[in-house]
């Protein structure tokens, strides 16, 4: 049975299911079964693919189009030495056949040899008229490769042949941005969007350079105008958000947020982005509506389960952020940050011990800010465990040699443990480094910065600097 040539993909499709429900075999034409087969692989039905390319080849023994999709096939499974034998044969059938060489190379980079692809694609693009496909293949070899520049220039190529492949606009911008030429960005943004005046992508694309660079009115008009493109561009209006938060313009910001999530299911970015704008106006108990929307949307994201948190600790109700900062770390234990708030949480309340707990946990999560050092060693001091707050503020050193800060405080725990000899060494240091901070040693270290051997140091260290 031969299909009509004019009859669309889905009705071969489905004639083509009726024929598999039956003990029939009809005949259909090599297209129809190109037509089939392309419709499975790109609804990633690989069985059913299969099964047309294995009747297509019985029917089209000689189809070299039949033929590659079941390369293609083979290659997405994995079956490397079959695909190439497969390849060989169609080559010495078709050495003019720009297709066989852009499976070799869909072949080597599957293998992570990029090299060897982008050599295969300069070959096939000698071969093939119809190139842009090929240059996008190239660009994300190219990418893979690290070679930004390159990749940026076959996608440029894409582009100008088809201004709305907003695929390679995205990846032009994106080599631009790993490049760090925000300015080269917005150039070629605004030379494009001289053309294409009503592209919302791209207008979306500058007002995200011009943010990167905080040029915060230039990206408001951007945003502006893609939302005048395409009035239902969400994501228009959430960058807008952004925008007029820099701006401090908290109520339009959150006019705009509110707009995404009327548009579309809400998302707990904007649910977020909504009570950091209320929490910024002062309307404390609309910042924490939507910081309770925030994690109810989603339980994983950290920054929401921060935000409640930071939320109490700013209005002093720790009982309740270390309520929260539980349950963050019931869900995800492995989070520094969220062991250092604990830690923060619990030395506001004074559970000394817990503290230094979660303290140790954050460090060894990963957490080596300057201020977690600083607070445990404070927190182990104020337990009364100086040689321990001691080593702590020289692990901290090790991490933050430049902190004048660590010394200072080494310089004040060391004389704590009757070491003075130590503790001018390190003082002798920290004042080098940063002589404004000695009056906030005076303040934390009062007993120490008595000493008349501290007091030396001090009298020395300032007719040095007269």
């Amino acid at each position: 049975m031969q299909y009509d040539p004019n009859e669309q993909p889905h009705q071969s499709v489905a004639k083509f299911e009726s024929m598999l429900k039956t003990d029939d075999v009809y005949f259909f034409d090599a297209e129809d079964f190109e037509e089939i087969i392309h419709h499975y692989l790109n609804n990633g039905k690989i069985s059913l693919a299969k099964k047309a390319i294995r009747m297509g080849l019985k029917q089209h023994p000689n189809s070299l189009e039949i033929c590659l999709l079941d390369v293609e096939v083979l290659v997405f499974e994995n079956q490397f030495e079959r695909a190439e034998a497969l390849l060989d044969q169609l080559q010495q059938i078709d050495p003019q056949n720009e297709e066989v060489f852009i499976q070799r190379a869909n072949i080597c980079s599957k293998q992570d040899n990029h090299t060897a692809a982008v050599e295969l694609l300069r070959q096939a693009l000698v071969l093939c008229e119809d190139d842009l496909d090929i240059y996008s293949l190239l660009g994300m070899e190219y990418l893979f490769l690290d070679e930004y520049a390159q990749a940026q220039t076959c996608f440029m190529k894409c582009l100008d042949a088809d201004p709305e492949d907003y695929a390679s606009l995205y990846n032009v911008v994106y080599c631009y941005e790993f490049m760090e030429d925000h300015q080269g960005a917005i150039t070629y943004l605004n030379a494009y969007l001289d053309t294409n005046p009503y592209c919302q992508v791209g207008w979306h694309q500058l007002g995200k350079q011009y943010y990167s660079l905080k040029m915060y009115p230039e990206s408001l008009t951007s945003f502006d105008f893609a939302i005048i493109s395409d009035e239902s561009f969400i994501g228009a209006y959430f960058e807008k958000g952004r925008v007029l938060e820099k701006l401090g313009r908290y109520h339009e910001a959150i006019e705009n947020y509110t707009a995404t999530i009327e548009m579309d299911n809400p998302t707990s970015h904007a649910y977020l982005r909504i009570g950091r704008c209320h929490e910024k106006l002062g309307a404390d108990d609309q910042a924490r509506h939507y910081y309770y929307l925030t994690v109810h949307e989603d339980p994983l994201l950290d920054k929401g389960w921060l935000a409640i948190t930071d939320f109490y600790i700013r209005t002093k109700k720790f009982t309740k952020a270390r309520e929260y900062i539980n349950k963050a770390i019931n869900i995800d234990g492995e989070n520094p940050t969220y062991w250092k708030r604990c830690a923060i949480i619990h030395q506001a309340l004074g559970d000394l011990d817990e503290a230094d707990f979660s303290f140790k946990q954050a460090v060894d999560l990963g957490n080596y800010e300057l201020d977690t050092w600083l607070r445990w060693a404070e927190v182990l001091r104020l337990n009364g465990e100086r040689e321990a707050a001691s080593e702590v503020l020289l692990q901290g050193a090790e991490f933050h040699p430049e902190a004048a800060e660590i010394r200072y405080h080494l310089a004040g725990v060391c004389h704590e443990l009757g070491l003075d000899t130590q503790a001018c060494e390190h003082l002798k240091a920290a004042i080098f480094q940063a002589p404004g901070k000695l009056k906030a040693f005076k303040s934390g270290y009062p007993d120490c910065y008595q000493a008349p051997c501290v007091q030396r140091i001090i009298i020395e260290s300032r007719k040095a600097s007269e």
